[in-house]
Parts: C-alpha cells; structure tokens; sequence
C-alpha cells in the first residue's frame, strides 16, 4: 500500500523531469486525432507515485488523491497558474448540514489532496516539466485555513439565505463556489482561486 507521504516521496524525486517522456515510457497516449488526452497526467503521475493496479492506496484514513495543477511560463520568465483548480462538486445537502468546516467533505478533500504542478503543455510543444509536488501539511500560512474556513462559512451562509442555484464565482476570497459540466449546468463546485493556488505552491519556478 502506498500512503500520502510515500507518494509525495516518490514524486519529488521526478521534480524538473519531463512528464512526456515519462507518458511514453509507460504507454500512456498524450495525443490522439490531434487533441490532447485530457487525463494522461494523471495516469502518469499515478505511476511515478508508485500507484499502480497491485499497489493501491492506503486504506483507513490514509488515503489521498494527486491533484495535477497546470502553470504557465509568462514573457517576463515568471510562472503563473494557467487557471483556478477546482476542488470538489458541491452537495447541497452536505453543504447544509454541516456547519463545521472541518468535518465538512470540502476540508477531507484538501487535506487528502497531493498539489502536482506542471508546465503546460502547449500544441506542438515537447516539454511538460513537473515544477513541484506539495499538499496542507506543508502551508507556512497559520491564518490561510482559517481564512479558507471563513469562506466555507460565507458561502454555506449564502446558499441558505438566497438558494444552492444563486451561488457565483464572485464569493469567497481564496475558494468560489462556481458551475461545474455544461454550459447550462445547475452543478456547482468549490474552486480554488488562482491566488491560492499561487500560496500552495509557494511562488514555485522553472
């Protein structure tokens, strides 16, 4: 069984490698009729992770999902993320009956998460660099979770008051509750504001 830990172990050892060349190692397909596989870093990120189908995750609370989160290189050399990171559909009920944050599915979901930055992977481009792996247990920011928890409790406040279908994008400093599927879906879920996935990461480079 692999833990938490023993998978951000094993990851930080292919930090700057080029995950392409880590795809065709292991048969995983990037392109196919001309458009990229939108799950291929996943599935190689599983294998440097040491997931593979004899070697699951750990079970009884050790268990843990690697989050791929793609940053782009800006002209002046500076690396951004390429968009917010959603986190976990939201369940309106769920959202309802649990007023605190921390037995709340949005808090088990981020603290099990694995953060896998990479470069992104532009057409014709031949280079997707794994910049850096982290996840909560390394946040130097004490206030960042309370602050996270505020947001949670806003929103829950805003779903009770004006209705699950009237939450927007615009809520929420670090986290937003934003539709999720297609354009007229009435899903939501909570997001990670870009600025947030900057802290997480901690002003990462190339």
């Amino acid at each position: 069984m692999i833990t938490r830990i023993q998978a951000i172990e094993n990851l930080k050892k292919y930090i700057g490698d080029n995950l392409l060349k880590w795809a065709e190692f292991y048969g995983i397909t990037v392109f196919k009729n001309g458009k990229q596989n939108k799950g291929w870093k996943g599935l190689v990120l599983e294998r440097l992770a040491g997931l593979e189908n004899d070697n699951k995750k750990a079970p009884n609370g050790l268990g843990f999902e690697l989050k791929s989160v793609a940053f782009k290189k800006m002209q002046n050399g500076n690396i951004t993320p390429k968009e917010t990171m959603a986190i976990t559909m939201i369940n309106p009920q769920e959202l309802l009956d649990t007023s605190d944050f921390y037995k709340s599915h949005l808090w088990e979901k981020l603290k099990s998460l694995v953060f896998c930055a990479n470069l992104w992977l532009e057409e014709n481009q031949e280079d997707s660099k794994l910049l850096a792996i982290t996840s909560f247990d390394f946040l130097e920011n004490g206030n960042l979770i309370k602050e996270i928890e505020e947001d949670y409790n806003f929103i829950r406040k805003k779903m009770i008051e004006d209705g699950f279908e009237n939450l927007t994008g615009k809520y929420g400093k670090w986290i937003q509750p934003r539709t999720k599927g297609a354009k007229n879906s009435t899903s939501r879920a909570f997001y990670a504001r870009k600025d947030l996935v900057k802290i997480i990461f901690n002003n990462i480079n190339a």
